[in-house]
């Protein structure tokens, strides 16, 4: 009878590659009929290390396991993957020549924000402020900075003129010249590579100035009896102390809660906010001057308000004459000029010509007046 030729061993499906994020599990599966007394033996391509022959591990690798199905099948293991796992495997059958068959793992690790000294920066209005923030991860991720609420970034030119305006801006560092306080708030460094999950670092940028201090109107009247507000709005960086006090009375001492007094502060944003002082039931005493004051670490701003009385007569409103000098906004020496309003208080009377912004505030008053 002929002599039957020994069937060689043959690979029965590829190699697979593989893509792996750090810290997770793979395995590669080598199939291979035929395999009669040779041996399968796994090995690391690139460092040329065996790892396994047949279900025997020869490297010394805790993470690294064969299982065999007693039939066709081998299967490497690596668990709880890590940077230098990548590299080239190889599936070895000992035939002369040799056979094998190599599949690549490739591991990728999710974006990380290196921790840095800081975490925000802070400049005088007009100064420039730079922010950096550096990301490691396979493949190297993407660095792009927003502003919070979608606000733009504003890139200005010598000067503090607008330069460019936009959404994100690209790159490891920011830097912001002539800053203003409008660009004052959080900025978020945002890393991504296509590996989950993007990460993100908030910086803060603040941005200091003296006090600016504004009143609605520098001229308010009221009639006896009647409840006034008096309107301040105040922008200031750092923090500022802000109070109400009396220009003409004995002692300017701040003025503070009470059942006659109410001071309602409303914060706008991070460095502005309304300050308010209602007045109730207003008595003689309770007219003349009153200013609002705000104090940081860079100076200290004023503004004023005449609060003069207005009398009922036979035509309507008349005005008593009303306390003398004009509202100004002024800072303390050596911080801010003074800046004088346009003109100065005349009186006048009140009649079917009383100007229309006084109007809109006498109405309500003429009205709880007249009901009784």
């Amino acid at each position: 009878m002929p002599i039957q030729a020994e069937v060689e061993p043959e690979f029965l499906q590829e190699l697979e590659n593989h893509t792996v994020t750090q810290g997770r599990d793979v395995h590669f599966t080598c199939v291979v009929n035929h395999l009669s007394n040779y041996r399968v033996a796994w090995i690391k391509s690139d460092s040329k290390a065996i790892l396994a022959i047949h279900t025997n591990m020869v490297a010394l690798n805790p993470r690294l396991s064969v299982t065999y199905n007693n039939h066709n099948t081998w299967k490497l293991h690596v668990s709880n993957v890590q940077a230098n796992d990548s590299g080239t495997y190889m599936c070895q059958v000992n035939t002369d020549p040799m056979k094998s068959q190599m599949g690549h793992l490739s591991v990728v690790i999710p974006p990380d924000i290196v921790d840095t000294v800081t975490e925000g920066s802070s400049a005088r209005e007009g100064g420039s402020v730079r922010l950096t923030c550096s990301a490691t991860g396979v493949p190297p991720p993407t660095v792009l900075w927003r502003r919070e609420h979608n606000r733009p970034i504003v890139f200005r030119q010598e000067g503090g003129r607008e330069k460019k305006v936009v959404d994100s801006h690209k790159g490891e560092s920011l830097e912001l010249w002539h800053v203003q306080r409008a660009d004052m708030g959080a900025y978020y460094c945002i890393a991504s590579n296509g590996v989950p999950p993007t990460v993100s670092r908030r910086y803060h940028v603040q941005v200091h100035f003296i006090p600016q201090v504004k009143v609605t109107n520098q001229l308010v009247g009221a009639p006896i009896g009647s409840d006034v507000e008096l309107q301040c709005f105040i922008e200031a960086s750092p923090k500022a102390m802000n109070s109400w006090y009396r220009e003409d009375a004995l002692v300017s001492d701040k003025l503070f809660e009470n059942p006659k007094l109410r001071i309602a502060e409303t914060i706008v944003n991070e460095y502005s906010q309304w300050m308010n002082l209602t007045i109730k039931s207003l008595a003689p005493k309770d007219y003349g001057t009153y200013i609002c004051a705000s104090v940081n670490a860079l100076g200290k701003m004023e503004s004023q308000v005449s609060l003069h009385r207005l009398e009922l007569s036979m035509n309507g409103f008349a005005e008593e004459p009303m306390v003398s000098g004009a509202a100004w906004q002024r800072g303390n020496p050596g911080t801010a000029h003074a800046h004088p309003a346009t003109s100065h208080a005349r009186p006048y009377t009140f009649t079917r010509h009383l100007p229309p912004q006084l109007y809109a505030l006498l109405i309500p008053a003429l009205r709880y007046l007249t009901n009784f």
